[in-house]
């Protein structure tokens, strides 16, 4: 019904900056909000940042404060991670979220994308 499709991973050296973005496609009849988070090996999966779909409100994990920014193109329905002064502790697989309601539901749905790995190394 939903599909979340995410691109922009890869290399860089720290202090470097990368994109990521997050693509919602489907039978989508309203986005309530639309995160990241991410997972390092050996490690739970943890929030990075979110973004409330009509208003805007941002909130971020303080590991990230300042250095990440999340925004959003309600036209295209898609998410985006600008992350900046990377450190290699940012190394994980970085998920998109999404809570959606679609039309064949009545309540708000918990989607997730198949994630996209971004390393921080020299």
């Amino acid at each position: 019904q939903v599909q979340l499709v995410e691109s922009g991973g890869g290399l860089v050296q720290p202090g470097g900056s990368l994109r990521l973005s997050c693509a919602a496609s489907g039978s989508i009849f309203s986005i309530e909000t639309m995160g990241w988070f991410r997972q390092a090996p050996g490690k739970d999966r943890e929030f990075v940042a979110a973004i409330t779909w009509n208003g805007g409100n941002t909130y971020y994990a303080d590991s990230v404060k300042d250095r990440f920014s999340i925004s959003r193109d309600a036209a295209k329905n898609t998410l985006y991670l600008q992350m900046n002064s990377l450190k290699a502790e940012d190394t994980a697989v970085y998920y998109c979220n999404a809570r959606i309601s679609t039309y064949t539901s009545n309540s708000v749905g918990d989607y997730w994308g198949q994630g996209t790995q971004v390393t921080v190394s020299s």
